[in-house]
């Protein structure tokens, strides 16, 4: 079997996720008492960067899995995310002693209330995987991820707005394209081939 497909696949896995948080490293500033504030973004960027390879793989799902374990690779990775969307606030919110008003003069009402409700929005997948043996989750799981789907997008114009990194530079190139691309996807996902689909079982 050729391994070529399979290594290329794992590099660019981990470049994504691991660019963005090479950039906002080597930008710190580490003076006393910004350890939190340093790092809880981090969080934010690793979750979204491996979200934007999830809605990807959701395009290219039947060649990815032929070269490596698909199921696996998203139920280990959506662990990740799973932490890391939690860590993100509770660190942000810790950082500020979580004074809720020094957060919005920091970064602005509007762009943490839309980063809030996508957090809200996007841990629907997790809320709803956990609940899936029941009926209502299992029947509606499909809304459960477009839900989910529509918070990853929040989370996109909130970190581009606020995060530090993604002010200006490669990084918010890289964002933008991420962004785009995830958009795409998702359209790609939850439009053309479900249009696709339903057009087929209805002429079967």
């Amino acid at each position: 079997m050729n391994k070529l497909p399979r290594i290329c696949i794992i590099v660019f896995g981990y470049a994504a996720v691991l660019y963005p948080l090479w950039v906002r490293f080597n930008s710190l500033t580490w003076a006393p008492g910004s350890f939190l504030q340093n790092i809880f973004p981090m969080f934010g960027l690793a979750a979204f960067s491996i979200l934007w390879l999830h809605s990807l793989s959701g395009v290219f799902e039947p060649w990815l899995r032929k070269h490596i374990n698909f199921d696996r690779f998203v139920e280990q990775t959506a662990a990740v995310v799973l932490i890391c969307i939690v860590a993100h606030p509770l660190l942000a919110l810790i950082s500020f002693d979580f004074n809720i008003g020094n957060l919005f003069a920091a970064y602005g009402v509007k762009y943490i209330l839309i980063g809030v409700i996508g957090w809200i929005l996007l841990i629907t997948y997790d809320v709803g995987k956990i609940l899936k043996r029941y009926d209502f989750f299992k029947k509606n799981w499909e809304m459960i991820l477009t839900i989910s789907t529509i918070g990853f997008l929040m989370i996109f114009f909130h970190a581009l707005a606020i995060g530090s990194d993604l002010t200006s530079g490669p990084l918010r190139i890289v964002w933008i394209f991420y962004g785009v691309t995830a958009a795409l996807a998702t359209i790609y996902r939850y439009g053309i081939k479900m249009f696709i689909k339903n057009k087929t079982e209805n002429h079967s």
